[in-house]
């Protein structure tokens, strides 16, 4: 029988929270900024799609081993290592992104750093919630996550100027910053008392992967979590280069990112209303179908408005995949696993992260960033229709 777990008080939900925002924050101002760069020196938008893979590279070979690491040696220790990774390279795209090397080592490592961070995030909060309580306390999770994703564009609208393309320096120095903020709360992240893995039984070898993937539904849950993902690092990656197919200033684009980013904060904060009243199965779907809607809409020759429209409903769509396939996953887990369980979750989401975007990326070839766009809003509509058929509710 599962035990329940340790309930955190205020203050360690708090800590766990800013390491949350930060990470993102992090991630999500310096990913434009590496696209802006790499327009500077001259990286067409055919290869866009490549240095966004980069991002998720090596996170996916490293998703599997990860998860296995925090169920040992505990949620802090993969918390700390994220900063550094972080801090690290943050420092390399400050000094060395004139060359497409230092875009590409620094991207990587911006990766691998929000990997350990969010590997360490997630495993706090599925071993310290339970039950009913799990589709709140990641979407209270998935907020902060949200909040992070909405102030690091802003960090790009604010220092962005008026010119098509912004001074990026100072977006990577920005994110220095707030990757020392991200060491510092790291050491506030405790380790979980279900972190060590259970023993495995005698003559049975290692329980808990094998038991993981026989879960009824795990393949269609994985596949609409990756590509709800790789949807939100398209928006990352294509809506820069749609603003200077389009003459659309820098700081515009950044306030469009932060209204997608609100968005989806806003589909957060009632997710755990919205799953009781409605199911987890219909809540997904019907979010996701409007997240595709929306992502078409975006790719039409259209007003600015009508593209501010369209990545607000289309935040609000992305919003809540990814919560509810980790709570839905973190409550089918075995105790001693859930480190594995989300690790596993992110092993589906970074192999999305790298094939779609490589795939768009020979779509911008010809079609520009709008055909990339259209692209994602099909593959949108595709997982919602898979989705019909999970049995994602209690």
């Amino acid at each position: 029988m599962r035990d329940l777990p340790l309930r955190p008080g205020p203050l360690l939900w708090a800590v766990v929270l800013a390491n949350t925002l930060l990470v993102q924050l992090v991630a999500f101002a310096i990913r434009p900024a590496t696209v802006y760069r790499a327009l500077d020196i001259g990286v067409p938008s055919a290869l866009l799609g490549i240095l966004s893979a980069a991002f998720a590279l090596m996170p996916m070979l490293l998703a599997l081993p990860s998860g296995v690491l925090v169920d040992r040696v505990g949620e802090r220790v993969l918390a700390l290592g994220g900063g550094a990774c972080l801090g690290a390279a943050t420092l390399i795209l400050i000094f060395f992104s004139a060359g497409v090397a230092g875009l590409f080592v620094g991207t990587v490592l911006l990766g691998l750093g929000q990997l350990f961070g969010v590997i360490a995030q997630q495993t706090w909060v599925a071993n310290r919630s339970s039950g009913p309580g799990l589709d709140g306390a990641f979407g209270r999770y998935t907020f902060a996550a949200s909040l992070g994703q909405a102030l690091g564009p802003a960090a790009l609208a604010v220092l962005g100027g008026d010119g098509v393309r912004p001074d990026t320096t100072s977006v990577f120095i920005v994110g220095l910053a707030a990757s020392a903020g991200v060491i510092g709360t790291a050491f506030g992240v405790s380790r979980s008392r279900h972190s060590a893995a259970p023993s495995p039984s005698p003559g049975r070898g290692p329980h808990p992967r094998p038991s993981l993937l026989r879960l009824p539904g795990l393949a269609r849950a994985l596949l609409t979590s990756c590509i709800v993902l790789a949807a939100v690092d398209i928006t990352l990656a294509y809506l820069p280069a749609l603003g200077v197919e389009r003459g659309i200033s820098s700081s515009t684009i950044g306030a469009l990112l932060v209204v997608r980013a609100v968005a989806s904060m806003t589909s957060r904060i009632g997710l755990g209303h919205l799953v009781s009243r409605f199911g987890r199965r219909r809540v997904l779907v019907t979010f996701t179908v409007s997240a595709a809607v929306a992502m078409a809409t975006c790719a039409a020759p259209a007003p600015l408005w009508v593209l501010a429209v369209g990545v607000a409903v289309a935040g609000l769509g992305l919003g809540v995949g990814q919560p509810l396939t980790m709570s839905w996953l973190a409550e089918a887990a075995p105790d001693g696993a859930r480190g594995r369980a989300m690790s596993l979750r992110l092993l589906g989401n970074r192999a999305g992260q790298v094939a779609l975007p490589s795939l768009t990326g020979l779509v911008a070839a010809g079609a520009g960033a709008a055909g990339v766009l259209a692209l994602t809003a099909a593959a949108l509509g595709t997982v919602a229709w898979s989705a019909r058929a999970l049995a994602l509710d209690r």
